[in-house]
């Protein structure tokens, strides 16, 4: 809060502005408390559950998301826009909303179960399914979080997002100390999401008001359905290929299996983070470059693409080279069979890396409406491989194909669609030649433990909220912050690593505080200062 606040103290920033920078900062912490949260979590309730357990349990989860995200129906960024554009009145946009994704998500967990009785043999299984399927419909209460995120005060909800986090972990230690069993744990985790509606609820009730006023349109309910329906059909495609691998792992192996493979992913999930950030944070810098020269945006872009892909791929190497001591550091021994996954797995972030950016430039190069092209391309990829390949090789199937499918909708895919050529051309550019950026970033400097604000962020968000427009920020800049975090992830990895084999994860974190402190800062000026 120390470093927010003397960014918002500075009298240069305007009110629009500093209400900007608090939204940047609650959602950036928000994103990181999840992250680092499920990842300690699941290290102790994985230890716990043992390699079977663990692994059932993941499966139920992957099952149900995949309903799950049909039943958001695409209605998410349709209800952001709407509200971003209507900030007077929104009772009507986020009650008809909210109906919608009830009664989509009423259908769908019914749907869940009546198809898990059907390919099911394990009737506790389908019981487990029957729990976490009720996550469904507490989902409809995402509309709350869509409002919140459209007027730009992410603030209300990190705040109750965390305290779902530390409720949630509480609850599980609970559960650790009398040795509950695994149809408890998927309770606990359903619980979750109960407490985050719970949280969204008192959140706008505190903030807004009553839910009662909520109105329901049947007329704008067609408009949202029509409206969002290609949204779903493309999210339903990048579910396919990114998340039902662990499903068909489960169905076609086992469920043990699947619990090696969602400790890797769970690692994965951590190195993705980085280049995520960097392709959402960059997009109003390239955005500004565009609108000034075509030239100067191609270039700039192909610089930025650069640097995302090999620094992502430098932390994957690094992660594989590590990877018997992350998992076995962490997981323990009942888990090193999931060792040679992490090894194949960790290159996916160096493949999202690409993918991502290449996702960024096609939208503010408003080309998007062939982007389910790709989605489709890397669904029938993954589905079709894992098919084939999974019964022959085993599990090191699933991680091999997590890359191929990345690669053929994120890259490959792109060299057919005619839109995408020159995207594509960039791309092989920087898989070529793009190694050599990495070695114009020059060592970022601190004075006296302060950054320095030789840079002006200044930010201005236009009056749709589609963009955020930025001005005097250099790409090489950002860049080398991206560089500053990737060290300071390192650093962050090793404490971890070090903590969870002596089980005291916090107190050796605190007895190194220039390293926690690196890590927090490096954090902070990446969340922060990326724009």
């Amino acid at each position: 809060m120390r470093l927010l606040d003397s960014i918002i103290n500075k009298k240069y920033l305007s009110p629009s502005k500093t209400n900007l920078i608090k939204n940047l900062y609650w959602a950036s912490l928000g994103k990181v408390c999840n992250l680092a949260s499920g990842l300690i979590v699941g290290i102790i309730v994985a230890r716990y559950l043992g390699p079977e357990q663990y692994g059932l349990m993941n499966y139920v989860i992957s099952y149900v998301f995949l309903f799950q995200t049909i039943a958001v129906f695409g209605l998410d960024s349709i209800e952001v826009r709407e509200e971003a554009k209507n900030v007077t009145d929104n009772n009507n946009i986020i009650g008809t909303a909210f109906v919608l994704k009830l009664i989509l998500g009423v259908i769908m967990m019914i749907a869940t179960i009546i198809t898990s009785l059907l390919i099911e043999s394990d009737s506790y299984t389908t019981i487990l399914v029957g729990i976490y399927s009720l996550t469904i419909v507490l989902n409809s209460f995402n509309v709350i979080r869509n409002y919140f995120t459209s007027i730009v005060q992410n603030e209300y909800i990190v705040k109750a997002e965390i305290s779902r986090t530390a409720i949630g972990i509480g609850l599980k230690l609970v559960l650790l100390f009398f040795k509950s069993s695994l149809t408890v744990f998927v309770i606990a985790y359903m619980i979750d999401y109960l407490l985050l509606a719970s949280g969204y609820y008192m959140a706008y009730k505190y903030k807004v008001g009553r839910i009662k006023d909520w109105i329901f349109d049947c007329e704008y309910a067609k408009k949202l359905l029509k409206a969002s329906f290609p949204l779903m059909l493309t999210s339903t495609a990048v579910l396919m290929y990114q998340r039902i691998d662990q499903v068909m792992i489960g169905q076609m192996l086992n469920k043990e299996s699947v619990g090696y493979f969602a400790i890797a992913s769970r690692f994965v999930e951590v190195l993705i983070y980085v280049p995520m950030v960097l392709a959402q944070t960059i997009m109003p810098i390239l955005v500004k470059y565009k609108e000034e020269s075509k030239d100067l945006y191609i270039e700039k872009s192909q610089k930025f693409m650069n640097i995302s892909f090999w620094s992502t791929l430098i932390l994957s190497a690094l992660t594989s080279l590590l990877a018997w001591w992350i998992v076995n550091l962490t997981f323990g021994k009942n888990y090193l069979p999931a060792v040679i996954i992490l090894q194949i797995m960790s290159f996916k972030a160096a493949s999202v890396a690409l993918s991502n950016t290449a996702g960024t430039m096609i939208i503010i190069e408003g080309k998007q409406k062939y982007a389910i092209v790709r989605d489709l391309i890397g669904c029938v990829v993954c589905v079709s491989l894992n098919s084939i390949m999974l019964p022959k090789i085993g599990i090191l199937a699933a991680a091999i194909i997590a890359i191929i499918s990345n690669i053929a909708a994120g890259y490959i895919a792109d060299a057919f669609i005619p839109s995408y050529r020159r995207i594509f051309l960039q791309q092989t550019q920087t898989l070529i030649m793009g190694w050599k950026d990495i070695l114009t970033i020059n060592a970022y400097k601190k004075e006296n433990n302060n950054i320095c604000y030789s840079y002006h962020y200044y930010t201005l968000l236009d009056s749709e909220s589609t963009f955020i427009r930025s001005s005097n920020v250099g790409i090489s800049t950002l860049l080398q912050y991206h560089c500053l975090f990737s060290s300071h992830f390192l650093q962050f990895l090793l404490i971890l690593m070090t903590s969870m084999e002596c089980m005291v994860s916090m107190k050796i974190i605190l007895r190194s505080p220039p390293s926690y402190y690196s890590v927090y800062n490096g954090l902070s000026y990446y969340c922060l200062y990326t724009i």
